[in-house]
């Protein structure tokens, strides 16, 4: 399995924009710099009124595709 540590701060606006499937995929880079891009809809569970906001792990396989999503802080 492999894993990228994000921080993310996404408004609630942006992230309506998000859900409301006028933007699928999140653009950001990890902790140590890479470039990455996931669906949006794995961010849900940690939507609040201000938006998501903290750093997250998200786990793949070794194929790439999503396992897993945890808040770290």
């Amino acid at each position: 399995m492999q894993d990228i540590i994000v921080n993310l701060n996404i408004s609630a606006e942006k992230y309506k924009l998000l859900y409301q499937g006028v933007a699928q995929t999140v653009y950001t880079r990890t902790l140590d710099g890479k470039s990455v891009q996931f669906p949006a809809n794995i961010l849900r569970p940690f939507l609040l009124s201000d938006g998501v906001k903290g750093v997250f792990r998200i786990i793949f396989d070794k194929k790439g595709k999503f396992q897993g999503i945890e808040k770290l802080s």
